[in-house]
């Protein structure tokens, strides 16, 4: 599969193939630790990392109402207990509801490991009120170190966090959904702005070029075809 055309300096262009290869990957690998690392804490910032995220929403090709279904598809899977499947379960939403499937795998940064905890929380707590269950007492953590089933342990939180995801998700998906149509529509709207702009400036470049030299002077004569013979 022939390589995407990217433009390279001059002094690059001239560069091997196997040394121009990295220009567009990193020179060393970095360790498990390193990436885990990454992924709780970005080396440019969260807030980075989420300007860059919807910058890359609006600019997708597609129209508002796709690329917002798209993203709040994303963002109802975050909600879900399901780690690991966020965006299998967002482009399927998405779909379904015929979203943008690229923008759905980028709503899933919505749940990110700053805003799991608070998002996990609300979604337990309603779950567990949707149940009607009390609030579980602290455990005690031998007790919980001697558990003989991990799944006793597991079982009483997936629950009410899969009940509680249906409220919570829809809810936050219509806020993603709300902000992300608005910010597509805006960008949209500038880009349109910005072509029609570029084109009534050429159209005036080529109109200045075709003007004669003096404003009084004739035309140039077009070439009959008895002069052509």
């Amino acid at each position: 599969m022939s390589q995407p055309c990217r433009r390279l300096s001059p002094a690059a262009a001239t560069w091997p193939e196997e040394e121009r290869s990295y220009l567009f990957r990193r020179r060393v690998e970095l360790h498990p630790l390193q990436k885990l690392k990454e992924f709780f804490w970005p080396r440019s910032g969260w807030k980075r990392t989420f300007q860059y995220g919807w910058r890359r929403v609006w600019r997708l090709s597609g129209t508002p109402h796709a690329i917002a279904l798209g993203v709040a598809s994303g963002a109802f899977a975050s909600c879900t207990p399901f780690f690991g499947f966020h965006i299998l379960i967002a482009m399927m939403f998405a779909w379904v509801l015929r979203g943008n499937l690229i923008a759905s795998a980028i709503g899933t940064f919505i749940g990110n490991p700053l805003t799991f905890p608070a998002i996990w929380f609300v979604v337990y707590e309603t779950g567990r009120y949707m149940m009607g269950t009390p609030a579980p007492a602290d455990p005690d953590i031998a007790e919980t170190l001697q558990a003989a089933h991990a799944t006793d342990m597991i079982l009483p939180f997936i629950v009410p966090l899969t009940i509680g995801a249906i409220p919570v998700g829809i809810v936050l998906g219509c806020v993603s959904y709300v902000v992300a149509r608005s910010g597509v529509e805006a960008y949209q709207a500038q880009r349109r702005k910005l072509l029609a702009e570029r084109v009534l400036l050429r159209s005036a470049s080529i109109g200045v070029q075709a003007a004669p030299e003096h404003p009084g002077a004739p035309a140039a004569p077009g070439i009959s075809r008895g002069d052509a013979t």
